[in-house]
């Protein structure tokens, strides 16, 4: 565990140094991913600043802040607060004008605003954008494209989410984020495990060729959310060279 720690706080500090950037920046949501990413940029790079971006959804204001401020103090992480509830109510309305708006759609706003707050600021104070999704969210396609997908730097992409909470445990994160149900938090209720109907564990299992652990219900329930996710893992494509 020590190794794998190691390793990702030399990544970030080359990542800082490389682009000679100030300090890092990162969406702290309260969750497990959003937790170990602010940890680690910590140990690499004291100038490490987490937003707190709530967007409609309750939780966002009540539960998942708590639990962001809490992770944020444990490991000494400055916090800011944005709430992006209005933009998104006038995006929504805006756009309604000329569209009608499918639930998905919308949903998609509220991380595509998120994205586009840390990459102003950290334009505006010459930081990175750190990423936090994980292995098993990426090969599911389990992220919103152009949103949470964004990033200058990613510590964590290649762990699955069993990986994430074995680091946590060794940091000694908080419990109430090691003992929280994984959520995107697009509305209220929701859980990734249940929006796609498989577990992380399934997830897991079947990314580290642990077949015989995973039901053929699971295995096709990954292989097509792998297959229609696709583009979201690809460059844009552009005309072939002649």
């Amino acid at each position: 565990m020590k190794a794998l720690l190691d390793k990702r706080v030399a990544f970030i500090r080359r990542c800082v140094a490389d682009a000679n950037a100030a300090g890092i920046i990162y969406g702290n949501s309260g969750g497990k991913d959003s937790a170990l990413v602010g940890a680690l940029c910590k140990m690499a790079c004291e100038n490490t600043v987490g937003l707190i971006m709530p967007c409609a959804c309750a939780r966002g204001y009540g539960q998942d802040r708590a639990d962001a401020e809490v992770v944020a103090k444990h490991f000494g992480i400055s916090t800011r607060f944005i709430d992006l509830a209005p933009a998104r109510e006038r995006l929504m309305q805006i756009i309604g004008e000329v569209t009608a708006l499918t639930d998905g759609a919308a949903a998609n706003i509220a991380p595509r605003l998120r994205m586009t707050a840390l990459y102003a600021a950290a334009a505006s104070e010459n930081r990175l954008v750190a990423g936090t999704g994980n292995r098993s969210e990426g090969y599911m396609g389990y992220f919103t494209k152009w949103g949470d997908g964004a990033c200058d730097f990613n510590p964590i992409a290649d762990l699955t989410v069993t990986e994430i909470y074995a680091l946590l445990r060794e940091l000694g994160a908080p419990r109430c984020v090691l003992d929280k149900a994984p959520s995107a938090g697009l509305y209220e209720g929701q859980t990734d495990e249940g929006e796609m109907g498989v577990t992380y564990k399934a997830v897991d299992a079947f990314l580290l060729n642990k077949q015989h652990e995973v039901s053929e219900e699971d295995k096709a329930t990954i292989e097509r959310y792998h297959a229609a996710s696709e583009h979201k893992r690809a460059l844009p494509k552009t005309p072939p060279q002649e």
